[in-house]
């Protein structure tokens, strides 16, 4: 970890020391952590702190965390048929739509005047219905991103002046980006020449299992033999 990201991060502990929590983050990262009582205070101080000053809110998105820890891929080892199939770690464990911090928000920020950036999550409390605080009042850039998660997540944005779909169709049924959404959705459209207008049926298409193909070592490419060799 560099010497800046640490002294970001010292700044950040020592003004919001008992708000939020250090999260794992890839290299010349940083994350944190907050609850979601704590989040617009946290946004407030990360934005207005002097030493801070995260102006501008980068991007933010819904997370759903159904089956997090429980798929394991095998993508090393390949098959006879080229294919490798994804295994439960653990067998007896089940999909719980409805456990708790299912669902999370995360907020990737932008300090214009430092030039660094800060990752901030926060978990839903309630999974039947995620609510978060809308944080529109502290970057106004956040209204059509909150519009988008809730769209797509079916999370809710306490405060939001206009919270409404804004990928999906009017009349669409359902989260699209949630775990358990259908792959082939639960309604389809098509034009009735009768009606004269579009109608809603339900969906037609036969459910099937998606299995990422694995890409397998060919020796027809070892470098040994497609590189040049040099005469001796």
């Amino acid at each position: 970890m560099s010497e800046l990201i640490e002294a970001l991060a010292r700044k950040v502990d020592a003004l919001l020391t008992r708000s939020v929590r250090r999260a794992s983050a890839r290299a010349q990262e940083l994350a944190y952590a907050t609850d979601a009582e704590a989040l617009l205070a946290v946004c407030r101080t990360l934005r207005d702190a002097p030493e801070l000053r995260f102006e501008m809110l980068m991007d933010l998105a819904g997370v759903d965390y159904l089956h997090y820890g429980r798929d394991d891929w095998e993508t090393q080892e390949a098959t006879r048929t080229g294919f490798s199939r994804a295994r439960f770690a653990q067998q007896s464990a089940t999909p719980e739509p409805l456990g708790a911090g299912r669902f999370a928000v995360v907020y990737n920020l932008l300090s214009i005047t430092h030039n660094q950036r800060l990752r901030l999550t926060v978990k839903c409390p309630d999974t039947a219905e995620p609510v978060l605080d809308s944080v529109v009042d502290v970057w106004a850039g956040a209204n059509w991103f909150e519009r988008e998660a809730f769209d797509l997540f079916g999370i809710l944005f306490r405060g939001h002046p206009d919270l409404r779909r804004i990928l999906t169709d009017y009349g669409f049924i359902g989260h699209p980006f949630r775990k358990d959404f259908p792959l082939s959705g639960n309604v389809e459209v098509h034009y009735d020449p009768d009606r004269q207008r579009v109608v809603y049926k339900p969906v037609s298409i036969t459910p099937r299992v998606l299995v990422p193909k694995v890409i397998r070592h060919d020796n027809r490419y070892d470098p040994a033999l497609t590189e040049p060799q040099v005469p001796r």
